[in-house]
């Protein structure tokens, strides 16, 4: 797997057949019983590199400290993304992807954290697989050409 978005291409990712982009939804579904864990775990396994948005790290973080019962469950739940997060390759927040992200949030009317996580996805090399629990994402994703990875969709 990669870590950053320069090293897509020596990692072998053009050579794949279609990259797994996450959002939050679904990556926090992969540490909390939820009736939509076996999808995430399935498509996850199959997916030979998964890329997400910066905001991932910090929007799964603080919802895995909300749900943790307690300091030692925390720890395991962190600990657990911490690996998975080191084998995603990350796209960056950074001046482009927000600019995207503000055309995706006027353009589809969504929250501007989705729109970061559709401009991230937007950036990717197609095909591209883009798995969310987000009802709101899923419209804007299809338009945006992505094939689209949801119970909802």
């Amino acid at each position: 797997m990669c870590a950053s978005i320069s090293s897509w291409t020596s990692c072998g990712a053009r050579e794949v057949e279609a990259l797994l982009a996450v959002d939050s939804s679904a990556v926090i579904r992969r540490y909390v019983t939820d009736a939509d864990r076996d999808l995430v775990m399935a498509t996850m396994q199959d997916a030979p590199i998964w890329c997400a948005s910066a905001l991932v790290r910090p929007e799964v973080q603080a919802t895995l400290h909300q749900l943790a019962f307690d300091r030692v469950q925390l720890d395991d739940l962190w600990r657990a993304f911490r690996a998975d997060w080191d084998h995603m390759a990350r796209v960056p927040v950074d001046d482009r992807c927000l600019a995207r992200a503000t055309e995706l949030a006027t353009a589809f009317r969504v929250r501007i954290g989705d729109a970061i996580h559709l401009a991230a996805a937007d950036r990717l090399p197609r095909p591209v697989r883009f798995l969310t629990f987000d009802r709101r994402q899923i419209s804007a994703a299809s338009e945006l050409g992505l094939d689209v990875v949801s119970p909802f969709a």
